[in-house]
């Protein structure tokens, strides 16, 4: 069953369905994270059905140029059709039915920013595999976060950013394998729940960028995410 969501801005609408992996409060606070410029060629990794392309979009009128998205699970991929279809965006965003690993070499630096909701945990984490699509949205199975960061690196124009979002316990793997592809940490935003470690971190990283992070203030939350 299809299923419509408000985004509550300016009549723009999502499309989910049953069965399929659904997007968490995790992809609204990325495209709040996320920093616009005007002109920006956006690419949206790990689209889903959209969520994170959509919204930034919404949150930005008029200074977003195009937003390509990147999904390799095709029923996802499907839903971001109607997604744009439905919202009548299809002058501004483009979806593409493939592995980020697999895109081809003319987005060779073509994005000024890129924004990605990745699978959070490695393989045989122990994570619990519910169903095809939640565990190829959630773990590493078909994503390593290596390639998906050389992928990045790839699509990135030379002082283009990136922002992701991941478990803070990854952060480590996160930091070190942004640098390794020359995507240089810049800013990071950490989440938590009221009295609670953080559990979620938001990053940027600004392709060949000099080094020095600036730590934002935490986003309180009441509850943690999926």
């Amino acid at each position: 069953m299809l299923i419509e969501e408000d985004l509550g801005i300016n009549g723009y609408k999502i499309y989910q369905r049953e069965g399929l992996y659904k997007f968490t409060s995790d992809a609204i606070l990325l495209s709040r994270f996320a920093r616009v410029k005007k002109g920006d060629r956006v690419a949206d990794f790990c689209a889903g059905s959209g969520i994170v392309g959509l919204h930034l979009y919404a949150l930005n009128p008029g200074l977003i140029k195009s937003v390509d998205l990147f999904e390799m699970q095709r029923q996802l991929y499907e839903l971001s059709l109607e997604t744009i279809k439905k919202n009548g965006l299809a002058g501004a965003f483009c979806a593409h039915n493939i592995r980020v690993q697999d895109v081809g070499a003319e987005y060779n630096g073509k994005f000024s920013l890129i924004v990605c909701n990745p699978p959070y945990m490695p393989v045989n984490s122990g994570e619990v595999k519910v169903n095809e699509s939640f565990a190829l949205a959630r773990t590493e199975t078909e994503l390593p976060l290596a390639e998906l960061l050389a992928a990045v690196s790839r699509a990135l124009k030379y002082g283009g950013r990136v922002c992701l979002v991941h478990r803070a316990q990854r952060l480590t793997d996160l930091l070190c394998g942004m640098r390794a592809f020359n995507l240089e940490p810049k800013r990071l935003q950490f989440v938590r729940a009221a009295g609670k470690a953080p559990y979620l971190v938001l990053a940027e990283g600004v392709k060949g960028g000099r080094s020095g992070v600036k730590i934002e203030k935490d986003v309180p939350t009441g509850a943690q995410t999926e």
